[in-house]
């Protein structure tokens, strides 16, 4: 019974999906990738920290709610507002996400 409860929570939860673009082939990888359910605060500070080579798009899938929305914009602005918080450029292994999602790519500092 607490082996389905858990399962019935996880069933719960948003599980976020980053494509991650491997040697200029989007789409395409060499590698063994672990899926994991995580918290949206997860997914930022593994993007700020540089787990993804070169990230490219970012999905959201409820499982409960049958919905999935592509929340790379959302994750952008995100991103380039705590840089901006913390009086810090955009981490270069991520510049070019934020830019090509943000709103307002001109103003991604160099």
């Amino acid at each position: 019974m607490a082996a389905r409860a858990a399962h019935q929570d996880a069933a719960d939860r948003i599980v976020y999906l980053i494509v991650d673009n491997i040697a200029g082939r989007p789409g395409k990888a060499d590698r063994k990738t672990e899926v994991e359910r995580t918290d949206i605060e997860t997914v930022i500070a593994n993007l700020i920290a540089g787990r993804f080579n070169d990230p490219v798009r970012i999905v959201a899938f409820d499982p409960k709610g049958h919905w999935s929305k592509d929340v790379s914009r959302e994750l952008a602005e995100e991103i380039q507002t705590r840089c901006d918080i913390d009086t810090m450029p955009v981490p270069e292994h991520i510049r070019d996400f934020v830019r090509s999602h943000w709103a307002t790519p001109a103003a991604v500092a160099s």
